[in-house]
């Protein structure tokens, strides 16, 4: 039997206790107390409103006013073959797959790994990794102030747990595959990761959502990364949604000491996208590269709050996102740089660019600095426009073609965001993504 969860009718509250008596863990005094506290807070809090200035520019009315379902099947409809378009060629990974956020052992790929790296799912490493997860669990993704973080917490069934041990390479990326699947009635899965890497470690991580059918669901992901001395993480999100969904992801980063990690986005499905980037800079050296590429269209609507916390001096950040919007979809960049007092020597910036390629396409963009260090680097900047016409002209004038010289100012800015990219797997993977997209333009222009 489903559990539904709507505003109507205390149906969270009700949802909630359904759920508890079942959910992974529901033995664990503290895991329990974890959960009931989170959905108290979330019945507290209520779904954010643009009063609320941090989700100003987002309405999640049509979120606050839907019915979902907790889907207990759908394992049935996947198989091998509909994993291909969202592998990775020519890359040797260990996969682990979800469908609608339960953990799929016959489709996931354990592949070999170094000695004492631990990569499972969550509802599995409850049991196994207690420690590890009492002492990590939902101590970094603060839900007492986030009502979609609050969500996740008190209804988290399955994820992806990674732990990689002090001094540990891991040269194969750890790929977690979300799947949708369509029920009876729009549905919810709260995804929740927890990716532990100890002192001198170098690994990569790719979390990649998708759907199988053109359906209305919520996707309320929360992702914890901590990251141990000396250690450098990449960190890929792939969003390819339902273009009826909804998606809300939050991805916590705690950086210790002369740490790097290099955090990409790529967004292209969804109707609602809503996605948090929160580093926090808490050790002295670190280092933060903050890259992400957002393509709307139709009348969809993409939201990118990114909030990077400078802690301890002597630390680099860099954030850069690039926005492609058409038809009648809107963007926003919410970019917020906070220099703590002991943070002195912080060299930070930020550049939001958007490139419209509709006279109704909108942006709002918004980037913010808050410095209480005397001794810093700060700088930020943000750019609204369309395509160069000096540019367009100056490409046609070698005998280039109008829509050669388009597709050659596009691919450039596009490309800004992927040259970063370390994996060439990944990066030829979200190149092909952002060519289809170009490609399903042009015919529905021409259409």
């Amino acid at each position: 039997m489903s559990i539904t969860l709507s505003e109507k009718d205390n149906g969270y509250k009700e949802g909630f206790a359904g759920f508890e008596k079942t959910a992974p863990g529901s033995n664990l005094a503290w895991l329990k107390s974890m959960r009931q506290e989170a959905i108290t807070k979330f019945l507290e809090l209520g779904f954010p409103t643009q009063q609320n200035e941090d989700w100003r520019f987002t309405n999640v009315a049509p979120i606050a006013r839907s019915s979902f379902d907790i889907l207990v099947n759908g394992h049935d409809k996947v198989s091998a073959s509909h994993l291909t378009p969202y592998q990775f060629e020519g890359e040797d990974v260990c996969e682990l797959v979800f469908i609608n956020s339960r953990y799929s052992k016959e489709l996931s790929t354990l592949s070999k790994l170094p000695e004492g790296v631990i990569v499972k799912n969550l509802a599995e490493a409850i049991d196994s990794q207690e420690d590890i997860l009492k002492e990590n669990l939902a101590k970094y993704a603060e839900f007492k102030d986030e009502a979609f973080t609050a969500l996740n917490t008190a209804f988290m069934e399955d994820g992806g747990f990674i732990y990689i041990p002090k001094g540990t390479i891991v040269e194969k990326p750890i790929h977690l595959l979300f799947i949708s699947t369509k029920g009876e009635n729009p549905s919810i899965t709260n995804p929740r990761n927890l990716i532990i890497v100890e002192d001198n470690c170098q690994a990569n991580i790719i979390e990649h959502y998708v759907s199988l059918e053109d359906n209305v669901y919520l996707s309320n992901v929360v992702t914890e990364m901590v990251v141990g001395e000396n250690s450098s993480v990449g960190h890929y999100l792939i969003e390819l949604e339902s273009k009826k969904a909804f998606n809300i992801s939050t991805l916590r980063i705690q950086q210790a000491r002369s740490s790097n990690i290099r955090s990409h986005s790529v967004l292209l499905g969804g109707s609602l996208v809503r996605n948090n980037i929160h580093p926090v800079l808490a050790g002295e050296g670190c280092n933060s590269l903050i890259n992400g590429l957002y393509m709307s269209t139709h009348r969809q609507h993409m939201d990118n709050y990114m909030k990077v916390e400078h802690v301890s001096p002597h630390c680099d950040s860099r954030q850069l996102y690039n926005g492609v919007l058409d038809g009648r979809s809107r963007g926003v960049f919410h970019g917020r740089i906070i220099v703590h007092e002991d943070a002195q020597k912080t060299d930070a910036k930020q550049t939001n660019r958007n490139l419209l390629l509709s006279d109704h396409a909108q942006v709002d963009t918004k980037p913010q600095l808050e410095i209480y260090a005397d001794d810093v680097k700060c700088t930020h900047g943000a750019t609204i426009g369309q395509i160069d016409e000096n540019a367009l002209f100056y490409l046609r004038s070698r005998g280039i073609s109008k829509e050669a010289s388009r597709d050659i100012i596009l691919n450039a800015f596009t490309n800004e965001t992927l040259k970063s990219m370390t994996l060439d797997s990944v990066k030829n993977y979200c190149t092909d993504l952002i060519a289809d997209w170009f490609k399903q333009r042009e015919l529905a222009q021409k259409n």
